[in-house]
């Protein structure tokens, strides 16, 4: 079997390391003998939906997400949509996050557009969201024989972001700010397409959530599939000891 990632913008959109969620995927396929191709897309390259099985965007201050928009108006935003269309597996991190959705309100009332794979839409809000972040998520997540529904990361975004109706959250606040620190939801899902404001990176902090995607994007190809189990042991650790840390200054931001 074998998949191949697309990393949109690599260059621009990579906000405290969001690039090691490629990293990731990529290591968790190959050790499971599975072959991985990670392509890096950049601005004015021309993106044909046929070729991937997972697309990944990080985050961006606002200079990057306006050259990102413009780009995607122009070159790629209609070839990333018939990707969601046809169930391709998309994951979006804070900036990415905000352009999958309607547009991007800034401070100073200007929108950035977004392409719309995502029902949201995100306005400049007037404080920063900063902190490590737990979500309980309602997806079917588990790892090294054990299933976890928490999500953990570090959130540092000004932008809140509202679900429309076609969207749901990707989990609900149990420490943290999450979507916009009023609803109580973080993230986002739609179809296959996910979005979330959690960094950290974020798949090492979440194999479970990883092999998540992993799983849809090689069932989208090769038909439903129980992935190898890996020894995630130290994985594990490292999420139970962000949990804990989140935890002993829980503050709950609502």
């Amino acid at each position: 079997m074998k998949i191949t990632i697309a990393h949109l913008y690599p260059d621009l959109m990579n906000m405290y390391g969001d690039r090691g969620n490629v990293i990731v995927l990529a290591k968790r396929c190959q050790w499971r003998n599975i072959e991985v191709e990670v392509k890096n897309i950049y601005l004015g390259e021309k993106f044909d939906a046929e070729k991937y099985d997972l697309i990944f965007m990080g985050g961006g201050q606002d200079k990057e997400q306006r050259l990102v928009a413009k780009d995607f108006q122009k070159v790629k935003g209609e070839s990333i949509k018939k990707a969601a269309q046809k169930g391709v597996v998309i994951l979006g991190i804070c900036g990415g996050y905000q352009l999958f959705g309607h547009y991007y309100k800034t401070q100073k009332g200007d929108k950035i557009p977004g392409i719309g794979i995502l029902d949201v839409y995100t306005k400049a809000g007037p404080q920063r969201m900063i902190g490590n972040a737990i979500i309980k998520s309602s997806l079917q997540l588990k790892t090294y024989s054990l299933k976890l529904n928490t999500l953990v990361g570090f959130e540092n975004h000004s932008g809140q972001t509202f679900l429309g109706k076609r969207a749901k959250p990707l989990g609900f606040v149990e420490v943290g700010y999450g979507n916009n620190g009023k609803d109580r939801t973080e993230g986002a899902i739609q179809n296959n397409v996910f979005g979330t404001y959690l960094h950290g990176s974020f798949l090492p902090k979440n194999p479970h959530f990883a092999d998540y995607l992993i799983s849809l994007a090689i069932s989208q190809r090769y038909g439903p599939i129980d992935l190898q189990p890996l020894d995630d042991e130290i994985e594990i650790k490292a999420h139970q000891a962000a949990l804990k840390i989140a935890r002993k200054k829980k503050t709950l931001h609502l």
